[in-house]
């Protein structure tokens, strides 16, 4: 199953069905939660035609500051009103100091790092009674490391008995940046909780230097990654993101298709056969 991100921008279109047809949508809850009015309507409707996936933005798991309770206890109204199936969010921070930072910072891949974030982890599961799929994502620089990346997620994931979203372009953009082998790092990894895949573009502004924005085509070797990826795997959604440049809706669509073509390939046809 292939989805794409829920944009206001080209919401109408999705509605309407004449340029993208994604199998799913997803939402960030902290842009629609409480959304009444026209928008309002909008998301309901959106919910009535398309299963929902969730990625929030601002649960700042990795945060040394308390979890935000008001906030875990609207994400699950929200979440059982539009049943969503997949709750994700980001192996990263937001909030320190009381202050928003809005960006997804590093966390030191340390084991008492770990333990931090694995017990907010199991206390916001209890809570919201559903597993989060925790997302690898791209950093630019590590802070105080004392184990490699794919070891502090491993570690997380199974300290915390959650679920692993595994975002494929974030792997070859770290891989490219720090200058490991995205195939030997998606290989440690614990594939057998990734419950979600994450596809997108990115820029790369320097020789040496790649940047994750989620406004660009979907690379080949980002392509050739995830088929690599996906032989591993049990099938799960996948999602195509894109957070700007939505002129070309027809290039959009392009993608995924192409993202179904290769599930289909390596995934219906197997478990048919089988």
């Amino acid at each position: 199953m292939t989805g794409i991100g829920f944009r206001r921008d080209f919401s109408e279109e999705l509605l309407r069905g004449r340029l993208l047809h994604p199998e799913f949508i997803e939402f960030a809850p902290e842009n629609w939660m409480d959304m009444g009015g026209y928008w309002g309507r909008i998301i309901r409707e959106a919910v009535e035609k398309f299963p929902v996936h969730a990625h929030g933005l601002s649960l700042s798991i990795g945060s040394p500051d308390d979890l935000d309770w008001d906030f875990i206890r609207k994400l699950k109204v929200f979440l059982d009103e539009n049943q969503v199936d997949v709750y994700s969010e980001h192996l990263s921070y937001t909030k320190a100091a009381n202050a928003h930072l809005y960006d997804l910072l590093p966390i030191p891949f340390r084991e008492d790092a770990v333990k931090h974030i694995a017990q907010r982890i199991r206390e916001v599961q209890d809570y919201l009674e559903r597993k989060i799929a925790i997302e690898n994502v791209s950093y630019y620089t590590p802070v105080a490391a004392e184990m490699d990346e794919a070891t502090f997620v491993k570690s997380v994931v199974e300290e915390a008995g959650c679920d692993l979203l595994l975002d494929v372009n974030n792997v070859y953009v770290n891989a490219f940046n720090h200058q490991y082998d995205a195939r030997k790092y998606i290989s440690q990894l614990p594939l057998d909780k990734v419950a979600y895949i994450h596809m997108a573009g990115h820029e790369q502004i320097e020789p040496d230097l790649i940047i994750d924005t989620h406004g660009q085509p979907i690379i080949d070797p980002v392509y050739d990654l995830f088929e690599w990826t996906i032989q591993r795997i049990e099938p799960v959604p996948v999602l195509l993101e894109r957070d700007f440049n939505y002129g070309d809706l027809d290039q959009m669509e392009t993608e995924l298709n192409k993202l179904k073509n290769i599930t289909k390939k390596h995934w219906e046809l197997n478990y048919v056969e089988a």
